[in-house]
This record gives structure tokens, sequence and C-alpha cells, in this order.
């Protein structure tokens, strides 16, 4: 009988200046998750160092590299090899005179089958992106992995719907986002961690398929990262979680022939109505 299961691992973990030391994290959380039966392990956006969009400080362009030859790409993919897991690799990407925020998709074989280029750009008091990153290039993409079709969206993509609906349509089975957020530098009152939650938990809702998200904690020059990375099932019910503060794993297992049919049950993409959406939206 074929094994049509699933199981994802998130990675919680605090990150500094110092690349080798994050890398080592990393790769630390990822056995921990393999060793609990996790197959394709998500660690955080932009763990190769602190996330220093919180201000425009040119020295921070010093730190991207070619996709294919960025530290934690090369470092990681033997250790996907070795425990036969697939890992998507948050990175700052230069590619020539251009800059973005990417990810690198590592199979269980270590092999990049390719990169996603960030699409959604924030601007805003302590999370300043525009100011590094262009627009994403590459359209969504859903990689076709040994474990399962998995579509990645980056962090501010989380907030916007047709990104989880176009991976969705493009054969996504669950949807992942790696995520720096946290602290509102303009708004000391202001958490946005329970509605970064139901947004995605409103994804795995409407294309009826798992979501899960790997955030950052600890305090960067006064920015307060709020993990509370998360696993949910296709109900958006919260299935695997970590607290604010705790650098960890969270893992779950799922089963994809069922998570097909179920799909296919609830008609949600038998009922899309493309002829009144209007060309972009077909």
């Amino acid at each position: 009988m074929t094994d049509t299961a699933i199981t994802l691992g998130v990675l919680q973990g605090a990150f500094g200046e110092d690349m080798h030391a994050n890398i080592e994290t990393v790769k630390s959380l990822v056995r921990e998750a393999a060793g609990k039966g996790a197959q394709v392990i998500l660690p955080p956006e932009l763990f190769q160092g602190p996330y220093f969009c919180t201000s425009q400080e040119e020295r921070w362009f010093g730190t991207a590299y070619p996709a294919l030859e960025h530290p934690c790409v090369t470092a990681l993919q033997p250790l996907a090899a070795e425990l036969g897991v697939v890992i998507p690799v948050s990175i700052f990407e230069r590619d020539g005179p251009r800059y973005y925020n990417s990810m690198v998709m590592l199979d269980a074989d270590g092999k990049a089958l390719g990169t996603y280029r960030k699409s959604h750009i924030p601007d805003g008091p302590g999370y300043q992106e525009k100011y590094y990153f262009r627009p994403g290039d590459t359209g969504f993409k859903v990689w076709n992995t040994r474990h399962g079709r998995v579509g990645v969206g980056i962090c501010w993509d989380q907030w916007f719907p047709e990104t989880a609906r176009a991976m969705a349509l493009l054969g996504a089975e669950v949807l992942l986002y790696p995520t720096a957020i946290g602290s509102e530098p303009h708004d000391d009152s202001l958490d946005t961690a329970a509605r970064w939650r139901r947004a995605m938990q409103g994804h795995a809702v409407s294309n009826v398929m798992p979501v899960a998200a790997a955030n950052r904690v600890g305090n960067e020059n006064g920015q307060v990262f709020y993990g509370t990375s998360f696993i949910c099932d296709h109900t958006g019910e919260v299935v695997s979680e970590l607290d604010r503060t705790e650098q960890g794993v969270a893992v779950a297992r799922f089963d994809r022939a069922f998570l097909d049919r179920h799909r296919a049950a609830w008609g949600f993409f038998r009922d899309r109505r493309t002829d009144l959406y209007g060309p972009h939206f077909s």
C-alpha cells in the first residue's frame, strides 16, 4: 500500500549577526524535527542574520548572495540529503544589481529545485523591506518534492488570500510561510499575533489544506518577535504550535490522499466562477 502521508515540521528560533551560528541553530532544529518524523521542514524567514529591515542601512546589501551560492543553501543541502527531508531555505538573494527576499527549495536529496522570490514587499515602521528588495518576478510556485507538492509564500505574502489560492490552483497539497514578524514600533499596544494566525487559518479552510508558518523569537534592538509558529489542518484547527519565546520545533502528520478527496468533496475549485472575475483571475 502506498504511503500518502506527509509530516510537516516548523522551526522557531532566535538569530543574531553570526551567520555561521544561525546556520548551526537551524541545522540542530532540522535534526530535531526530522527525529520526530518531519519530512518537510520549514525554517523562519531570513534566518541568516537579524531581521535587518527595521531600518535602512546600506551595509546589509553586503550580506546578499546569488541564490545557489548562498551559505545557508550550501550548508543545508548536505543535511537535507543526509536526513531525506525537504527544506525551503529563506535567503537574501543578489542577482547582479537586483536584490530579492527569496526562498530556495531543497528536495530530500539535497538538490535545489529552484527559487521563489517574495511577491509582496511591505514598507512600514520596523518592516522597511522596499529599501532592500525588489518585488519578486518568479510568480507563485509549487514544488513537486519527494514528500509531496509544496507551496511556499514568504511572510507578507501570507496576508494575501490570492497567494494561497494561486498555489492551490497550481496543485499545492500544503502551504508554508517562513516569517519574521513581531512588535510594531509605531504602536506599542498593537499585537498582531492572533490575526497573523487567523489569516493563514482562513487560507487552510478556503483551500482545504494544511498551512504551516515558522517565525522567529527574541528581542532584536527593541523589536520583539512573537514566535507562535504553528501548523493547522485543512479545517484551520491548530494541531501543533510553539509559544512566544521558546526555541524548538512543531510537527504534524497529514494524509494527502484524504485531503485530496476532501478538497474535491467541498467543491471550492469546482464552483469557482472565473467568468465573473475578469481575465486576470482565470
